[in-house]
């Protein structure tokens, strides 16, 4: 007796840990694809795993026996299903069906046992088995097909559901408190809080079963186009489009380095960007035509310097030869510049506020 309770403490804690890891999933405010929570997705689910397989084993519920014959502490077991079957929908795997399927299975063996336990009286259809050309004439359909009066049912049923979900959250947010104290809170509280925790995943379940059968023929409608486009493109691709054009480069940054000691480094540590030195960049745009060549300009600069040179000389040649020949013109411009020159110093206009 006495290692069999030992055993039972050790599946009461791994499930507690468990747990506390699968709260944390839930109201975290990390997206849910990122690496960090799928690992710990992946790792709550080895744990809750390790508690299935350990209840099983322990032969802690039996179907010959009722609720109240549950001990309190192991109450919270019978939730083991409904957590797989939430964490399983939020990872992120290739195959969506896998998962819809996998969830399927949890929810419905959780719903299954509740029933069994008079814990809840909820009745499910039979799961869904989407015929390919079945979900296909639906998708055709759905506007003809609509029922109105099934319609508000269904709706009346949601909000129904709703309520109920509502009342029991707000009823655990006053025991929770009590329960957390550990040992001082009364076993009829704990017992209380555990069946009623219970019953508000029940009602998640039933909800989220709902979902999975409409998913499910979403998945399917997706394969289905998915094939039709495939065939599409490899018969009449070449017919529709003979003319098409290659697709353009994705776009990449560039990383512009100082020398080639930094691009080495930044090669090594980021091998998708493209890295090049200030040399290498001008040098590329040179090349493009977009900066000039620096060797065809310094010659035409060096030409361009005689050609000026040459001018000058001539306009210099031209003067001395109008001075010899006492053009009136060019005698009359030399006088006005030498009286402007006399009432205008040198510097007068560039006092710089002193006196």
């Amino acid at each position: 007796m006495a290692s069999g309770s030992n055993d039972d403490t050790k599946l009461l804690d791994l499930f507690d840990e468990g747990y506390a890891l699968f709260e944390s999933v839930s109201h975290c405010d990390e997206p849910t694809n990122s690496v960090c929570i799928q690992s710990k997705i992946k790792q709550a689910m080895r744990m809750l795993e390790d508690c299935t397989r350990l209840t099983s084993m322990a032969g802690v519920f039996s179907s010959n026996e009722s609720l109240e014959e549950i001990p309190s502490e192991n109450l919270r077991l019978l939730l083991l299903p409904a957590l797989l079957g939430t964490l399983a929908l939020k990872l992120t795997v290739p195959n969506r069906m896998e998962v819809v399927e996998t969830s399927d299975v949890y929810f419905r063996d959780f719903i299954q046992r509740c029933n069994d336990y008079g814990i809840s009286d909820i009745h499910l259809e039979p799961p869904v088995e989407p015929d390919p050309e079945e979900v296909e004439r639906s998708m055709a359909n759905v506007r003809s097909s609509f029922d109105l009066a099934s319609a508000a049912r269904g709706r009346a049923s949601k909000i129904e559901r709703y309520l109920k979900e509502k009342m029991l959250e707000d009823e655990l947010k006053m025991l929770a408190p009590l329960v957390r104290a550990g040992e001082q809170v009364d076993d009829e509280v704990k017992r209380d809080y555990y069946v009623k925790l219970i019953k508000s995943y029940a009602t998640k379940a039933e909800e989220e079963i709902d979902c999975l059968q409409s998913e499910k023929r979403i998945l399917v409608h997706i394969k289905n186009q998915a094939k039709k486009d495939e065939s599409l493109t490899g018969v009449e691709e070449k017919r529709r489009r003979p003319n098409t054009a290659p697709p353009p480069k994705p776009l990449k940054p560039v990383i512009i380095t100082k020398d080639e000691l930094q691009k080495a480094v930044f090669g090594v540590g980021y091998p998708s960007l493209p890295t090049m030195t200030v040399q290498e960049f001008y040098d590329k745009r040179v090349k493009d035509g977009t900066f000039p060549d620096p060797n065809k300009s310094s010659t035409s600069k060096a030409g361009g310097g005689g050609q000026v040179k040459d001018r000058d000389e001539e306009e210099e040649a031209e003067r001395d030869r109008l001075e010899e020949q006492d053009d009136e013109e060019t005698l009359n411009r030399q006088r006005q510049m030498d009286d402007y020159k006399d009432d205008h110093k040198r510097g007068w206009g560039n006092r710089y506020n002193r006196s």
